[in-house]
């Protein structure tokens, strides 16, 4: 320990491990705001545009075409544009 050199200080008192520390600092800083507004803002407001609430998952209600529809008939639904006589 008698050989340190003169010019060294202790971690804490260099700049580069604060700068380093400091984004993600402001990170969790960032994402505690977004919770906090999140909770306090939107935690009790009701569904609308004809959703119903099943425990986490929000379904929307309603005549609307579903988007997985072709997907739900099979997979020969899909390929009914396909080039008669080859094969996919």
């Amino acid at each position: 320990m008698a050989n340190q050199n003169p010019d060294t200080q202790p971690w804490w008192k260099e700049p580069w491990p604060w700068i380093i520390m400091a984004g993600p600092f402001v990170a969790l800083v960032g994402c505690a705001i977004t919770i906090g507004l999140a909770v306090k803002h939107f935690s009790g407001q009701a569904i609308v545009d004809g959703g119903v609430r099943q425990g986490l998952v929000v379904k929307r209600l309603g005549s609307e075409p579903s988007v997985m529809a072709p997907a739900a008939a099979g997979p020969q639904a899909a390929s009914t544009n396909a080039t008669p006589g080859v094969q996919p």
